[in-house]
């Protein structure tokens, strides 16, 4: 009996993890800046350093990844 070989598991494409980043820094961004809550008050200067925090990585590393695709 020949066994098959299993096919691979798709791969997860490189501008996944970047685009992570910049959806969870405008997610921090909206509650530190725009959000009005009351409750969300005691959290927004974590939420203010975070969205700049990822936002800057997210930038960063899709310009690693792109620069690296180019060549």
């Amino acid at each position: 009996m020949i066994k098959e070989p299993r096919p691979s598991a798709p791969k997860i494409g490189p501008y996944v993890f970047p685009f992570l980043l910049a959806t969870f820094g405008l997610w921090c961004f909206y509650d530190g800046w725009l959000n009005g809550d009351p409750e969300m008050l005691k959290h927004s200067l974590f939420n203010r350093i975070m969205s700049g925090v990822l936002l800057i990585w997210a930038v960063w590393d899709f310009i690693r990844i792109r620069k690296r695709s180019t060549s």
